[in-house]
């Protein structure tokens, strides 16, 4: 089911400049062409008067230099402007529970609407540390071990910010939510990458053996994994437990989808022998009641960790949305049949994008948790990631995500993108169709 190249057109000026927003080292071959934008005019009181602005260079730290509009900003761009079914952005195009909305209304109501608490308001540090509890056996202070933060994204930042000195190196498992990096770039760390490689994305435990050095402060571990899916085995983890013993290494791990493990148990680092007191636990409400665009978020960590990053928080966003946290409090004591209800509803959706792109003649890999399943596109004939995303949007009418985008080295992501099945299942069956009809008949004609 081979495409040849000539069927492809060649990348749109639009798409060009989108692209270009990334930087010269990802993607320089974009920035080459990137034509320059006309100058704008100027509204003014005479109509046959025109002022030309004179084009300015973009100005950014040189610690931001590489990092300009995200590729989900970009993609989700283009998805409006093609009219495209968006697979490509993490966000459900259904709303979250009535009985979390109902909660944030009636806090708006009861006059819950100031500054809340800088660590988190007294409620919903309690109902954090039950559901830690509840899942991982620890019990936790939550006035002293739990901190409330603007989405898992603050989290991560504060954590980052708060911990990480200039120099100081930490580890990153390639593909990674792009967050990391620049979170990284930000306090000056040193960033050394492993590879995570298909099919499985196996955790190469020799590799972060000899990676880890006497200047190593961290390790950063998502599980379930953004975006390939893969959830982190319990021998993976008892592994990397054992190498941050022996080496004094702290571990910050990104939790949000732990709700959505499909296929083996979560388990969290933390609840490991030994681990709790070098680890930050990062999670968030937005994935599991789809509710991403209130942004809570949540650190837990023991508390001479809990102090850098509360430092780094009180100076970021210092306190967070106050209804919202207290609605975040009463989804937090959800019945147990919530979670499983969920959790059956997304495998019902995994199961329609995963036969429909095996289907088109996608090569699938196995998705385990989160909402992502990452895909081999090679089989197309296209060059790269970004070319055949632009080609799906443009001549197809659907979006995914460039993989390329979550490696260090760019080119080890080239033949993989992402879809993502947090959609109806009638926005995914006609993602599947749409696919069906462009690509197979395509490659028939061929």
């Amino acid at each position: 089911m081979l495409l040849s190249r000539s069927s492809f057109p060649t990348l749109s000026k639009d798409f060009q400049r989108v692209i270009a927003a990334n930087t010269t080292q990802k993607f320089p071959t974009f920035l080459a062409s990137m034509s320059t934008l006309p100058a704008q005019k100027d509204p003014v009181s005479n109509q046959d008067e025109v002022t030309l602005k004179t084009p300015q260079p973009l100005q950014v730290a040189k610690r931001l230099e590489k990092f300009k509009t995200t590729i989900f900003t970009q993609m989700s761009t283009l998805a409006i402007k093609h009219g495209a079914i968006n697979l490509g952005q993490g966000f459900p195009n259904f709303d979250g529970p009535d009985f979390v909305k109902e909660a944030a209304i009636q806090a708006i109501r009861d006059g819950k609407n100031q500054y809340a608490r800088g660590c988190g308001v007294p409620d919903l540090n309690f109902a954090i540390a039950d559901r830690f509890k509840k899942d991982t056996g620890l019990a936790v202070d939550p006035e002293k071990e739990v901190t409330v933060t603007s989405g898992c994204t603050e989290a991560i930042a504060a954590t980052m910010l708060g911990l990480i000195n200039p120099g100081d190196e930490v580890i990153l498992f390639a593909p990674f939510y792009d967050s990391y990096e620049a979170t990284l770039s930000m306090a000056g760390a040193k960033i050394k990458g492993i590879t995570l490689r298909p099919p499985d994305f196996a955790v190469p435990i020799d590799e972060l053996k000899s990676t880890i050095s006497k200047n190593t402060r961290a390790i950063i571990i998502n599980t379930p994994h953004n975006p390939t899916g893969k959830m982190v085995t319990r021998e993976e983890l008892n592994a990397i437990a054992s190498l941050c013993i022996e080496n004094d290494v702290l571990v910050f791990s990104d939790e949000v989808y732990d709700k959505l493990s499909f296929d083996m148990d979560h388990i969290s680092i933390a609840s490991l022998p030994g681990m709790f007191e070098r680890t930050v636990t990062m999670n968030s409400l937005g994935k599991t009641f789809s509710l991403t665009g209130w942004k809570i978020g949540w650190a837990i960590a023991p508390p001479h960790l809990t102090w850098g990053l509360r430092q780094a928080h009180s100076f970021l966003t210092f306190a967070t949305s106050t209804p919202m946290q207290w609605a975040t409090a009463a989804a937090l004591r959800a019945p147990d049949s919530y979670f499983a209800e969920l959790k059956r509803d997304y495998m019902a959706k995994r199961a329609i994008l995963v036969e429909g792109l095996k289907a088109v003649g996608f090569k699938v890999f196995p998705s385990s948790g989160t909402y992502f399943v990452v895909v081999d596109h090679t089989p197309f004939g296209l060059e790269n990631d970004v070319a055949f995303c632009e080609y799906l949007i443009k001549e197809v009418g659907v979006v995914a995500i460039p993989t390329s985008v979550f490696y260090l080295n760019p080119e080890e992501g080239k033949n993989l993108v992402r879809f993502t099945f947090c959609k109806d299942e009638g926005t995914l069956r006609a993602a599947v169709e749409r696919m069906k009809e462009k690509l197979i008949g395509e490659a028939e004609r061929k």
